[in-house]
């Protein structure tokens, strides 16, 4: 048997909810002639009559009799309604993602991301743009620069620096002050120095990591060179360390966009750095006649909870 019509059905349900081929030709804007011909070229494709015709008068054609179901047509009615409900919602979408405003976007980016400022991204996309399905991918600085650039992910969010002269364009997103977090039964002064830090025990991101680097440069410009008494990427594990005396840690101070880690912040003490020190986040995608349906709504909701310093 070959496949079913739609527009076929479409004329069977239209003559049921309406009880006649004129009324179902009339909503359907097509010839009584073409409704008749869909209803027969329906019933030989099944092999099964879908309807009973009472004729109510001498020299009355199609366009004026009156029908009634068969069972085989009441349950095709009644499974064509959610084909066509289907095939509706499908073109509807299809429209939605040629336009952009639909489609799979993939991002990368590393823990600290996740936790502290994706959800609130998270959260207004899918407000603004529900059919937009972002799938999020926990990796490195350097795993989503290589994703990126393969193809494999749409969108990155990594820590600068990065390599110069790579073929992806890199769009500044945030900067957030680095803050030395410190346990609070530690003396510490108001600020927190190389010097000072690096007697004590630390906490550190992985060596490897962007965010390691970044730290170890800010120790090596005073000319120190700490070890680090346990290395781990889960930020909010490092600062429930830092809460039970384990060590200090150097990270982003986030808790303005993420007001869950205010119960946290409160078993440590957060120490400015001096000198000061920043961490730089930067939105990575290849071209923009490479990206996906839905991406420039994602890059318009990240656009929203970018924080530069203009300095």
């Amino acid at each position: 048997m070959r496949s079913l019509n739609l527009d076929q059905v479409r004329s069977l349900v239209a003559i049921a909810d309406l009880g006649s081929f004129a009324a179902a030709a009339q909503a359907l804007h097509l010839a009584p002639p073409t409704i008749s011909l869909h209803i027969s070229e329906l019933e030989a494709r099944l092999g099964a009559a879908l309807m009973l015709r009472a004729k109510r008068g001498r020299g009355s054609g199609a366009a004026g009799r009156g029908v009634q179901l068969s069972s085989a047509g009441e349950l095709l009615v009644q499974r064509g309604r959610a084909l066509l409900r289907e095939a509706d919602d499908l073109i509807a979408q299809l429209q939605r993602h040629a336009q952009g405003r639909a489609g799979k976007i993939r991002l990368g980016t590393a823990t600290g991301v996740v936790v502290y400022l994706l959800p609130q991204v998270l959260e207004a996309l899918s407000q603004q743009h529900p059919d937009i399905e972002v799938e999020v991918h926990v990796l490195g600085t350097h795993e989503t620069l290589a994703r990126v650039e393969a193809g494999k992910l749409d969108f990155g969010i990594v820590t600068l620096p990065i390599p110069a002269g790579g073929v992806l364009q890199c769009r500044p997103w945030r900067s957030d002050p680095m803050m030395a977090f410190v346990p609070l039964d530690w003396s510490a002064p108001a600020h927190a120095t190389p010097a000072w830090l690096a007697d004590k025990p630390l906490i550190f991101n992985e060596s490897g990591t962007q965010m390691f680097r970044h730290t170890m440069a800010w120790f090596g410009q005073a000319g120190h060179s700490p070890a680090a008494r346990i290395e781990l990427n889960y930020t909010e594990a490092m600062k429930s360390l830092v809460v039970a005396g384990y060590g200090a840690a150097i990270l982003p101070l986030e808790q303005a966009e993420a007001p869950h880690a205010q119960p946290l912040h409160e078993g440590l003490r957060i120490l400015p750095l001096d000198p000061p020190l920043t961490r730089e986040l930067a939105l990575v995608h290849r071209d923009q006649a490479l990206l996906p349906p839905g991406a420039m709504p994602v890059l318009e909701v990240l656009a929203l909870f970018g924080r530069v310093d203009p300095t």
